[in-house]
């Protein structure tokens, strides 16, 4: 690292991977016996933060966007669940290390990992114990193995409520509108034959023989043969046909509305909050 990294300035500060992800905020730091300089970290992950998981400080440098360290989300989220009670015994320390893919370092006679600090660090003249355990600092001298660890809990620096949040989505229908073909209607004409009859008054000349008696006195007439004609008349039906436009059609279009019911499904996501034990909780 570039500079020494002091506990409290690590409390609840970002945890962020080297692809960039944000692994959660520290929660507690642990420091090696014999340089009393943070080497293990733990990170609240879980919903809500209600999980720690231990990470590596070995490689790790801070920036203004948090801590930024070697191993990558996956691997955080696939550690081994050890509580972070400022204890670590061999075999959970063992169990990390080959996690990691750390070098295992020497363990102290009596195996002692150590005992876990209230946020202050005895190189800054807090009261901190000394620990029995490994005597092999691992990030201010990066390789070399790691040591026994106080964790630094730095009296949970901040003060205000650290909060998790989380989005619920849902699916709803956006019902619209769109219009669509649904046929073709077409207007012709064409030629059909009837019969019609029309009554029609017609005259005619006909005879009529009128007698007039002639009075004694007048002249007389002769003996013989006479004859005279008479040309009768009559009116007969005369039929002719003539193309008159009688009636005019025109197509046009109008709307109407009425109700159509539509329905479909829709996804929606809720909440489960489970502890470590697998109990639901509200």
């Amino acid at each position: 690292m570039a500079k020494t990294m002091q506990p409290q300035e690590l409390i609840d500060s970002a945890v962020v991977d080297p692809a960039g992800n944000k692994l959660g905020k520290v929660g507690n730091v642990y420091l090696a016996d014999a340089t009393h300089q943070p080497e293990w970290i733990t990170v609240k992950t879980g919903l809500f933060g209600t999980k720690e998981s231990f990470v590596p400080l070995s490689g790790a440098h801070t920036d203004k966007d948090g801590v930024h360290v070697r191993v990558d989300k996956d691997a955080v989220s696939d550690a081994p669940r050890i509580d972070a009670d400022g204890h670590l015994s061999p075999e959970e320390s063992a169990q990390l290390y080959q996690h990691y893919g750390l070098p295992m370092p020497r363990t102290s006679p009596d195996g002692r990992m150590g005992d876990r600090t209230q946020g202050r660090d005895p190189a800054m003249g807090g009261t901190g114990k000394g620990m029995a355990g490994q005597g092999k600092a691992g990030m201010a001298d990066a390789g070399q193995g790691m040591g026994g660890r106080d964790k630094a809990a730095a009296g949970r620096g901040k003060s205000e409520k650290d909060d998790r949040t989380m989005t619920r989505s849902e699916e709803r229908l956006n019902v619209g509108t769109e219009q669509v073909e649904t046929g073709h209607v077409r207007l012709r004409k064409y030629v059909v034959t009837e019969e019609q009859q029309v009554t029609v008054p017609v005259r005619h000349e006909e005879v009529r023989i009128e007698r007039e008696p002639i009075k004694d006195g007048q002249a007389g007439g002769e003996i013989g043969e006479a004859e005279q004609d008479l040309v009768l008349h009559a009116e007969k039906p005369v039929v002719r046909k003539e193309t008159v436009p009688v009636e005019r059609v025109r197509m046009r279009t109008e709307t109407v509305t009425d109700e159509q019911t539509v329905s479909g499904k829709v996804r929606k996501e809720q909440f489960e909050v489970t502890d470590d034990e697998g109990k639901h909780r509200r």
